[in-house]
């Protein structure tokens, strides 16, 4: 029998990727720390900046399949 928490990832992992970048910002932001706004502003500026050097050539950035295996690789799962 399936854990609830599968058949969920399942479901979301099925979705196209703006609707699991939204569920994945929202459990993001359900657990941690307190809403920080300075926290916030900074990571949004940051974002901008790193989108604005794409932008002008100046980084082609990395593949999703190369940052998940890093990732994955970090947290021993992979």
């Amino acid at each position: 029998m399936a854990h609830p928490t599968e058949d969920i990832l399942a479901a979301a992992l099925s979705l196209p990727e703006g609707e699991r970048l939204k569920i994945a910002s929202e459990l993001l932001a359900s657990v941690g720390e307190p809403h920080d706004d300075a926290w916030d502003a900074a990571w949004l500026e940051e974002l901008e900046r790193r989108e604005q050097a794409v932008r002008d050539g100046g980084s082609e950035g990395t593949p999703w399949s190369e940052v998940r295996a890093r990732v994955l690789a970090r947290l021993g799962a992979g």
